[in-house]
């Protein structure tokens, strides 16, 4: 029908049969920031958000989100991830999350990693919300996959 590998012939949405697949090395890395005043990312940085260790938190939140993801999007296979890692850097006005998802498996982990990134993402919201509820969550992408029969893929500098 269209060449998209979630709908069947007639158009159905289906999940796609990995079975014949032989299991390689995948890895995705995925990125996003939210943006916030100089008063909550100093709160954040210092430790002083009200609602305690807000990086510590959504770290756990996004590697949590990982794992969960195939239950989360309806036609994403769950997977035996191998590693997640999810790290914070502080920019102007804002915190850029960067998750890299891994595992040997017969598909991609790009939607682990973008999955772990929004929900971090979302949990520094919602711990510092108290001090700023105008906080905007954006820019979330693919930045890399590696593995896989299409194989290697970086995103282009926007």
């Amino acid at each position: 029908m269209s060449g998209l590998t979630h709908l069947s012939e007639d158009g159905a949405a289906r999940m796609v049969d990995v079975g014949g697949k032989i299991p390689t090395q995948r890895v995705a890395i995925a990125s996003g920031r939210i943006m916030m005043t100089a008063e909550t990312l100093s709160a954040i940085r210092s430790g002083d958000a009200p609602k305690g260790d807000v990086l510590g938190t959504a770290r756990i939140a996004g590697i949590m989100a990982a794992k969960r993801t195939g239950e989360l999007i309806p036609l994403c296979h769950p997977l035996g991830l191998e590693a997640v890692t999810v790290d914070f850097t502080f920019e102007d006005n804002s915190i850029r999350a960067t998750v890299t998802a891994s595992l040997t498996g017969k598909t991609g982990v790009e939607m682990e990693a973008m999955v772990a990134v929004s929900t971090a993402l979302l949990t520094i919201y919602d711990m510092a919300k108290a001090i700023d509820k105008a906080m905007v969550i954006g820019e979330i992408r693919l930045l890399e996959k590696r593995g896989g029969k299409s194989g290697d893929w970086k995103a282009p500098r926007l």
